[in-house]
């Protein structure tokens, strides 16, 4: 309650003790007005200055609070010179008399001081209640234009300026790529997400996405799908300039019962339903393949329609989830859930996570031939291309210090592939592949909000092949980057990636290809 209604309930809650004493209706007697009474109430009503003077009130009676405060805020309350304030008994009309005109008294001092204040500060105060009204007015604006008290939306537009260099002494496919996709390419990606939540626990989560990467090097278009950026989309829908559509990128509704977390989704994706995700070096850098764990074939990020659940409690996780890339297409020789041609993944992930750092182990079961990139070089890729399956496990952890310096968070992992084929003329296919990565971050490096990162690897490779050949494949990805906290919401990063031997099995026999990239990356949250 602020000052001004107290001054106006004081009258008030004094008026209203007045009918205890005397009826309003007839005249008072002698006896009610007991002179001395209000005689010696009157003689001592400069003397209380703490609610400790009265002998015959106590902490524990209804009223102390108010009294307390009426004594030592406004100093308007009087006893008797024995010390009492017989709290009990009924108020004569002229002990409240009395009461009432010490406070108001002191009530005047104080209306006095305020309206000097408020003169005194009076463009101030008027400064004040217009940004007060400008602020009920954008308030009011807002609510009447927003598009739903339950959806949040968050956007993120990525530029990519960039160019590919090529390099080798197999000089036809150096000529041949540097043909088709030397140019210096301007792409884009858009990204727009809702997110829902009918009971403040649940998600529903609509990913709008768009972008022009299907025909870059940068988009995984050639000579090799390595080359393929993070942040590319690469969604043609048919289209020959290979993009500027509109897309689902994401729609799924998750939703916890207890510790378990429940997914399903039209297109979701394996990541979206994995308690752990084992490496904190950052998905929005550069190369795709370097931000998987290490297991590019066991965290494949297959997308299409699916469901999971995960468990999680005391830094413990297990999750498992289906994804079927192929799970609207009716036919189910080339599509459907839990088909032939379905091209699923089933996935099962265990992990721990503590405050500063985290470890996981993965399975995956893969059918082949059913479009997922898992970013091997052409010789596996070629493989997985045909009808099979593959088992693959990941090994990955992180670690992180517990503030910023020269010593940086480290992500490493470690992936290993069995693939079965259905055909019996296996021989030259590979039979056991493996992949590895480490990527280093060093957080507000040379200034506050800034990083710099740099990761190495292999992504997919071929270690042995059916029928005892000797596979001749194996390449190394590279990249650094500096990352520009210019602002809160836009950030640049210049960025460098090196493919030693970007298609693998498929480089002729004692000749080398390789491909260097640059490129500038601009983000913009919003």
């Amino acid at each position: 309650m602020n000052l001004f209604q107290k001054l106006l309930l004081a009258p008030a809650a004094l008026g209203l003790m007045a009918p205890l004493a005397v009826d309003a209706n007839r005249p008072a007697s002698a006896a009610d007005l007991n002179i001395a009474g209000v005689s010696q109430y009157g003689s001592s009503a400069d003397q209380v200055t703490s609610i400790t003077q009265f002998s015959d009130v106590q902490p524990t009676d209804w009223a102390y609070q108010a009294l307390s405060n009426l004594i030592e805020r406004y100093g308007c309350v009087a006893g008797y010179p024995n010390g009492t304030y017989r709290g009990s008994r009924a108020m004569t009309r002229y002990e409240a008399a009395a009461l009432l005109n010490a406070c108001l008294d002191r009530i005047t001092e104080v209306t006095d001081e305020l309206k000097r204040l408020m003169k005194e500060f009076e463009k101030e105060l008027a400064v004040l209640k217009g940004r007060v009204d400008g602020l009920e007015a954008k308030v009011a604006e807002l609510e009447a234009t927003q598009f739903s008290t339950t959806t949040k939306l968050s956007g993120l537009a990525t530029f990519v300026l960039g160019a590919n260099a090529f390099g080798g002494s197999a000089s036809r496919l150096v000529d041949a790529a540097k043909r088709d996709y030397g140019a210096t390419t301007f792409n884009y990606d858009v990204q727009l997400t809702f997110d829902t939540s009918f009971t403040g626990n649940d998600l529903l989560r609509t990913n709008l996405r768009a972008g022009n990467f299907a025909d870059s090097s940068f988009g995984g278009a050639g000579p090799s799908n390595l080359s393929q950026l993070e942040v590319a989309f690469q969604e043609d829908l048919g289209n020959a300039d290979g993009g500027d559509v509109i897309a689902i990128d994401r729609l799924f509704y998750q939703f916890p019962i207890g510790d378990f977390t429940f997914t399903l989704g039209g297109v979701v994706g394996q990541e979206d339903m994995l308690a752990i995700w084992p490496s904190v070096y950052p998905a929005e850098t550069v190369l795709d393949v370097l931000t998987l764990g290490g297991a590019p074939a066991a965290y494949n990020k297959n997308l299409g329609a699916g469901a999971g659940v995960w468990w999680q409690k005391n830094g413990f996780a297990v999750s498992a989830n289906y994804v079927a890339a192929n799970g609207d297409v009716g036919n189910p020789n080339e599509g459907g859930i839990a088909t032939d041609g379905a091209g699923g993944t089933g996935t099962v992930q265990i992990g721990y996570t503590a405050e500063q750092w985290g470890i996981a182990a993965i399975y995956s079961y893969i059918q082949n031939a059913n479009d997922l990139i898992v970013y091997a070089t052409n010789f596996a890729l070629d493989s997985f291309a045909v009808p099979g399956d593959t088992s693959a496990v990941g090994l990955s952890a992180y670690w992180q210090p517990s503030e910023s310096g020269w010593i940086p968070s480290i992500s490493a992992g470690w992936g290993i592939n069995s693939t079965n084929y259905d055909t019996n003329n296996e021989r030259g296919l590979v039979s056991t592949s493996q992949s590895w990565s480490v990527g280093l971050q060093w957080d507000d490096a040379f200034s506050k909000g800034n990083a710099l990162g740099m990761a190495v690897g292999q992504p997919t490779f071929a270690t042995s092949l059916k029928g005892g050949d000797t596979p001749r494949d194996g390449n190394y990805a590279w990249e650094w980057w500096y990352e520009v906290q210019v602002t809160d919401h836009i950030a640049v990063t210049p960025a460098l990636f090196y493919l030693s031997r970007p298609l693998g099995g498929d480089t002729p026999d004692g000749r080398s290809f390789n491909q260097l990239g640059g490129l500038i990356k601009t983000s913009f949250k919003f």
